[in-house]
């Protein structure tokens, strides 16, 4: 993914799914598109964040 739209997704109203490369679902907590990084929430346990490179993230099928 691209880091504008990953600033797209986390600035939307609208929920979108995304998840990492190795297929665990994530909730992005904010992105630096400067630096092409985002800091995530993996799975439901809102202490596991993580900042990742957005090129990690895949935006999944909106349900």
């Amino acid at each position: 993914m691209k880091a504008e739209r990953a600033r797209e997704i986390y600035e939307s109203e609208s929920t979108y799914p995304v998840q990492l490369d190795d297929g665990q679902p994530v909730w992005i907590e904010n992105v630096d598109v400067a630096n092409g990084v985002a800091t995530v929430q993996v799975g439901a346990k809102p202490t596991n964040t993580q900042t990742v490179a957005v090129e990690r993230l895949q935006e999944g099928r909106q349900q």
